[in-house]
């Protein structure tokens, strides 16, 4: 199945490695990495980024709030089951 994540992107919930809070991003941890993989970032168009979805190939900046995209990917693994 697949989770819109905001700005036109659309990506397989098999994908999809993590669902982060934009917060996050003040944590030195998650700073590093970001740095480290910045040519995987597709920033968000429209509006400020709520959330971070780390997928296997790319690291999306989404409009959405990371509990409106985990609701969505639970939903969706429950129609996979």
């Amino acid at each position: 199945m697949y989770i819109h994540l905001g700005d036109d992107f659309v990506v397989s919930t098999r994908d999809i490695v993590g669902i982060f809070d934009f917060k996050a991003k003040m944590s030195p941890i998650v700073e590093e990495f970001l740095k480290k993989q910045k040519h995987k970032v597709v920033p968000s168009v429209n509006g400020t980024p709520k959330s971070i979805v780390v997928t296997v190939q790319n690291i999306y900046y989404s409009p959405l709030s990371s509990s409106t995209l985990k609701k969505r990917a639970q939903f969706m693994f429950e129609i996979d089951s």
